[in-house]
């Protein structure tokens, strides 16, 4: 008999590797009175940060500020947060259940279910999102025009598909969507046979409705299976994928002076000023690094949208400093690509300085948002957005959702001329669906943003302090690597 040799495996090396690679976090609500300190130190594995920051966008947690570091093979960052009313988190669950999301699934082990948590919002969530594994999926990418979600949902109703869940954006004057969808409001999933009978359907709606020769479009219906891209990361994929960047001017430069000056100075600097996204690009000859820069105005997912941009475009955050002054978001990222290039060439800097302020714009807050609340039930979103393409108004975001046996959504919108909507109009559509037994109200603002932060006296300054708070603020540049042996040692030592 020949005699094979083959490696030998320690049987608890496997457990060992396992708790290695279990990420520390530590959630911190003694270091700042205003808001908690999430920190995570993890194995640096592909698309952690990514992770990291749509686990929390997910919590329904705001992000003031984060530092990032992963050099070195190990990731270590530090997330300044609050709830979505400005308060901090007292859940004593919430480290174990962050920690249990970020590690991948396989890795659970059998007989363990993926983890869940109800956020200070009410949303169940687990890791990836809400769970929609037991739905059908229905993408699209095709060029916006009014009365768009309307044709779609009513073939979905007109064959006996309920939308469950899901979510559409429009940007540059394209469209895309994630439709997750049943076959009755109960829950049940469409019969593999009707997927894609559905989808010729639908994408014979899409054409018919085109008036421009050639124009590119996508409709996709899926399976239910386990394990989907978040919802939002498809968004932007599917987006990315249908060029919306393409359009457009150029991006304009960030103004340096909002890098190096201190808050007060850079908040009176902007006050008399519009707030654009703004982007800028260079290259960090001497550690190998592109640098990227940028300021939009603040936003809710804001550090999501970037990172996913980033992630999407196989670029690595090694590291970065996200911050805000007033209603000024400031980010700045040192990053490489998956094969070790910097953004070498004119025309990369130019197409991924596009994609960024895509990735920003796609969810900027634009339109009326008005909230609708429902009995859940089949034909529910054909009938609603039939009235309002009757009252002359089209949809620039939605977000749909289910909590028990109600169906909510928010709706951003504008007139199909691209105009204001008067609240008269609003009025009008309310009336009609109140028929229905649909509620709508007009948000003012998204709800709890921006958030309410504590008015309680800060402790005093320690000596020296308080001219340090007058100084200009250094570049990430200039402090990065000072920054960064504290941060290896203590990450106590980060200070906002």
């Amino acid at each position: 008999m020949k005699y094979v040799s083959g490696p030998y495996f320690e049987p608890d090396f496997d457990p060992l590797l396992d708790r290695f690679g279990t990420p520390g976090v530590v959630v911190d609500n003694d270091t700042r009175e205003d808001c908690t300190l999430v920190k995570v130190d993890s194995v640096n594995r592909d698309g952690v940060l990514l992770e990291m920051v749509q686990l929390l966008t997910d919590l329904d947690l705001v992000i003031s500020k984060s530092y990032i570091s992963s050099d070195g093979g190990w990731l270590m960052d530090v997330f300044h947060v609050t709830d979505q009313i400005g308060r901090k988190l007292t859940d004593p669950s919430l480290p174990e259940f962050i920690q249990r999301a970020l590690v991948p699934l396989h890795r659970l082990g059998t007989g363990r279910s993926a983890p869940k948590f109800t956020t200070c919002l009410g949303n169940v969530v687990g890791p990836g999102g809400p769970d929609v594994s037991d739905c059908a999926a229905l993408e699209f990418t095709v060029h916006d025009r009014p009365g768009l979600l309307s044709s779609i949902t009513s073939v979905l109703a007109d064959n006996g598909c309920h939308v469950a869940s899901g979510q559409a954006w429009t940007h540059n004057g394209r469209a895309a969507g994630v439709l997750y969808v049943t076959a009755t409001a109960g829950g049940a999933t469409p019969h593999p046979s009707r997927w894609a009978r559905i989808e010729r359907l639908v994408n014979a709606v899409v054409d018919a409705r085109e008036n421009v020769t050639g124009e590119r479009r996508w409709v996709c219906m899926s399976e239910p299976v386990q394990g989907r891209v978040h919802t939002e990361r498809r968004l932007h994929q599917l987006m990315h994928d249908d060029r919306d960047y393409e359009s457009g001017p150029a991006p304009t430069p960030v103004d340096e002076e909002l890098f190096s000056m201190g808050d007060k100075a850079a908040t009176a600097l902007l006050m008399a000023r519009r707030v654009e996204t703004r982007v800028s690009i260079d290259s960090w000859e001497e550690r190998g690094y592109a640098v990227v820069k940028m300021t939009s105005r603040d936003r809710p997912r804001l550090l999501f949208d970037t990172v996913c941009a980033l992630t999407d475009m196989h670029y690595v955050v090694f590291h970065a400093t996200v911050g805000s002054q007033g209603s000024l978001a400031i980010q700045e990222y040192y990053i490489r690509h998956k094969d070790g290039r910097t953004v070498d060439s004119n025309a990369e800097r130019q197409k991924v300085s596009r994609c960024l302020v895509a990735a920003v714009e796609r969810r900027a807050t634009h339109g009326m948002m008005v909230e609708v609340r429902a009995a859940d039930r089949s034909g529910l979103l054909s009938d609603f957005t039939r009235v309002l393409r009757e009252h002359g108004l089209s949809l620039l975001r939605v977000e749909l959702k289910r909590h028990k046996d109600e169906a909510i959504g928010i709706f951003y919108l504008v007139t199909d001329t691209g105009g204001e909507v008067c609240t008269e109009a609003v009025r009008a559509v309310q009336v009609r669906v109140a028929e229905m037994d649909i509620s709508l109200d007009i948000v003012r603002e998204a709800p709890g943003w921006p958030p309410v932060r504590k008015t309680s006296v800060p402790a005093p300054p320690v000596a020296g302090q308080l001219a340090a708070q007058e100084r200009p603020r250094p570049s990430l540049g200039s402090l990065l690597w000072s920054h960064l042996g504290k941060l290896s040692n203590n990450l106590s030592y980060i200070r906002s």
